[in-house]
């Protein structure tokens, strides 16, 4: 095992047991400092980050997007985590309380998970989201980026150690992992003795790796074959709006849709309308036979496509028979992240989202809204596709866990 992640785990420890101890007040004025620094520090930021952006000259369009830190964005980092500073501390609340047969007094409280591991891929923001979400709920974080962004994490975790240093707080609170080698990830996704728990951040690709590798708890994230689906009910002019959203405004996202069912009923009037707003912004459209025949400008769709999370300005259009025959394609193609339905008959509207086995099921609202800052979480350290533990957008509180703190006098079992 390597020395220095070992080192950097004792550190996360020490960290850890310090914030679990640490007040409300302290915390968050230490977020509000943090957000503050992170705007003084907005040149060296951005200069970082042009060297990441000037070194990916491999990269396509789709990823350099995510990776792209501007002044803008750097202000979002920095009201992220002036509003993780305004939300609740999950470490103050005692979920409920209550006296058993013998006068024991049990209080179930929420608690730090501990050490928090994150791998992920060229999402700069990912760095000061993980740090002020794992922060407030009392969690030391150790972040391991992709080797495309390694500039630019490098600055934003030195600026926020610096604000914890100026401030007398525990600077290993956040630690980065500057070896971006595939080795040293393998070996981080064993630390069982110092990480608590492992969160991939980025595509299929990597979060199956983890997810196969690991040997410290995972909870699994990110991939997001999201689907649209128009009912027969549906607004014609809603749902060319809500497929444009959600395929265009950040094609490169997990929340973006990737797919579009059409209800056959409507399929004749509705397909040639949304497809033209679609390819007006530059989405190539795959199809079936008939989405095919509908539309002449749409290409062939194959079976690999049905499964495939593209990140870019490309659409799967498949034409269903009835709500099932949607609800049984998505169910089985979905990766269980958002899908969403457009109708205006409310009792499908809500079967579908009964029937639906994903995180987050809507009916008439883009999947783009599938964001922790969105749901009034601040930030989020992950969209979480599995069921165990958390689900959907994390923010504090998926990142505790319960305590009983027992009290007695004198009692002993008999």
């Amino acid at each position: 095992m390597n020395q220095e992640l070992i080192a950097i785990g004792k550190r996360a420890q020490i960290a850890a047991n310090k914030l679990a101890l640490m007040n409300t007040a302290t915390k968050n004025k230490a977020l509000l400092q943090l957000a503050n620094d992170l705007i003084k520090n907005k040149k060296q930021i951005i200069t970082a980050n042009q060297q990441d952006l000037a070194a990916a000259t491999q990269m396509p369009t789709k990823f350099t997007d995510r990776l792209m830190v501007n002044s803008q964005r750097i202000e979002d980092m920095a009201n992220g985590l002036r509003t993780i500073a305004d939300l609740p501390d999950p470490t103050s609340q005692i979920d409920k309380g209550w006296i058993t047969k013998d006068g024991l007094q049990i209080l179930q409280r929420r608690v730090p998970l501990g050490v928090i591991g994150i791998i992920f891929e060229a999402r700069p923001n990912v760095t000061v989201d993980a740090t002020g979400l794992t922060f407030k709920s009392g969690n030391a974080v150790i972040l391991r980026g992709g080797k495309e962004a390694i500039q630019t994490n490098t600055a934003l975790v030195k600026i926020l150690r610096e604000s914890l240093q100026k401030q007398h707080l525990p600077i290993d609170a956040v630690q980065l992992i500057t070896d971006t080698s595939h080795a040293i990830a393998d070996e981080m996704m064993n630390l069982t003795d110092y990480i608590n728990v492992l969160i991939p951040r980025g595509g299929r690709a990597l979060i199956q790796r983890v997810v196969t590798t690991a040997t410290v708890p995972v909870i699994e994230t990110g991939a997001g074959n999201c689907h649209v689906y128009i009912d027969k009910d549906a607004d014609l002019i809603m749902a060319t709006n809500i497929a444009v959203n959600a395929k265009v405004q950040r094609p490169s996202v997990c929340n973006a849709a990737e797919k579009l069912l059409i209800h056959r009923d409507i399929a004749t009037e509705f397909l040639p309308v949304i497809a033209k707003a679609l390819m007006a912004h530059g989405v190539q459209l795959r199809g079936d036979e008939m989405a095919c025949q509908l539309v002449s400008t749409i290409r062939p769709v194959t079976d690999e496509d049905w499964k495939t999370e593209y990140n870019d300005l490309i659409m799967a259009v498949k034409i269903v028979d009835s709500l099932d025959d949607a609800i049984n394609h998505i169910n089985h193609y979905s990766t269980h992240h958002s899908e969403s339905i457009i109708t205006k008959n409310i009792t499908r509207g809500r079967y579908f989202q009964q029937a639906i086995n994903s995180a987050c099921v809507y009916v008439n609202a883009s999947t783009r809204f599938t964001d922790g800052g969105e749901f009034g979480f601040g930030a989020e350290i992950g969209i979480s596709t599995q069921k165990l533990h958390a689900r959907g957008p994390m923010g504090l509180q998926q990142l505790t866990t319960i305590k009983y703190a027992i009290t007695g006098d004198g009692q002993v079992r008999k």
